[in-house]
């Protein structure tokens, strides 16, 4: 390479004050070690912990002037001399924290775009083992497989973790991101009926006539949607819920459950008026109530094997350019989207 070649865009969050302070730098292309990977990025998508990192709400650690977007997919351009699981040429995707292979996470200090740098850049490099190759197969876009990262993860986690849903059975999913559309798509493609909730009549519309939601609810009309849950099955409840409001909705989910039903916590998008006694809810329903921190690469190989042997499709609502940073998290913030937001390059 020349010197101009060895160079790279790389976007840094000097402070947490907001994405609107996210500068850009030129800065030198890294070049792997024995047991390492260098990836040209393709695509990046992000997730609503990006959004929290930036304007400092993010309640886990984050490094001083970091990387920002914890979710990338890309094409391996070189490899170190000890590496023999890929080659110069495959697409991958890179876990969220390179030191989890399996099992629950450990701890906070090594997620992507947080602790340790992110890939809102043009090339990185992780080690051989943080990466997963997508079948050659595959027809997934770029901006499709860096959505499987984080959101695809943390899904697949909720659904078919330690405590797995079954085929026949109903899941109940939370508005109409990332992570409810690509339950939604996963949930059918296993056999399961979804019932979508959203303030939106018009968003619900399109989940049903696009994505096959087989039922509705607008919470914002219905504020009892717990109740219209257990209506919509036969007054059983439902069986999963992917619960993205946290503690300000998480009373309606206990309601609309099926006894012994599932209730993965991925959220904290709402705040309660009065906090619900949740404890006496779940224990009423003899419920299993599990926080859900993304997962390990042993799922994301799951989920990647899962996806690209269905052929399923997963939902971007909108791709922007590397140098629409600052319009693709004004759109995240906005909250117009159904799934994901992601950047292309």
């Amino acid at each position: 390479m020349s010197n101009q070649q060895k160079q790279q865009t790389v976007y840094r969050l000097p402070k947490q004050v907001g994405y609107r302070s996210i500068q850009t730098h030129t800065e030198p292309i890294p070049e792997p070690t024995k047991h390492e990977v260098l990836i040209k990025i393709k695509a990046l998508s992000l997730n609503y912990r990006d959004f929290a990192i930036a304007n400092g709400t993010y309640p886990f650690p984050v490094k001083p002037d970091v990387v920002p977007l914890s979710d990338c997919a890309g094409e391996i351009i070189d490899a170190g001399s000890a590496v023999d699981t890929v080659r110069k040429g495959d697409k991958v995707v890179v876990s969220f924290d390179p030191t989890n292979q399996y099992g629950p996470q450990k701890n906070w200090h090594h997620g992507h775009g947080g602790p340790i740098d992110g890939f809102l850049r043009e090339y990185a490099v992780v080690p051989a083992t943080a990466v997963v190759k997508i079948p050659e197969e595959s027809k997934l876009g770029w901006p499709q497989l860096a959505s499987l990262v984080c959101t695809g993860v943390t899904t697949w986690n909720a659904l078919f973790g330690p405590v797995s849903v079954k085929p026949g059975q109903v899941v109940l999913v939370q508005g109409t991101g990332g992570v409810s559309m690509t339950a939604l798509i996963l949930c059918k493609a296993f056999g399961c009926s979804v019932i979508v909730t959203s303030s939106s009549d018009d968003k619900l519309q399109f989940v049903q006539e696009k994505y096959g939601a087989d039922h509705v609810i607008n919470y914002r009309t219905t504020p009892a949607w717990g109740k219209e849950a257990l209506k919509l099955t036969n007054g059983e409840g439902v069986d999963a819920i992917i619960e993205n409001g946290g503690a300000g909705t998480i009373e309606q989910s206990l309601e609309a459950l099926k006894m012994g039903g599932l209730i993965a916590i991925i959220g904290f998008l709402a705040k309660p008026d009065v906090m619900p006694d949740v404890a006496l809810g779940a224990l009423s329903k003899g419920a299993i109530v599990r926080g859900i921190t993304v997962g390990a690469k042993q799922y994301l190989e799951e989920l990647v094997t899962f996806v690209c042997a269905r052929g399923l499709e997963i939902p971007v609502d909108k791709v922007f350019r590397f140098d629409q940073v600052q319009e693709a998290y004004a759109h995240l913030e906005s909250g117009s989207h159904v799934g994901k937001v992601c950047i292309e390059l």
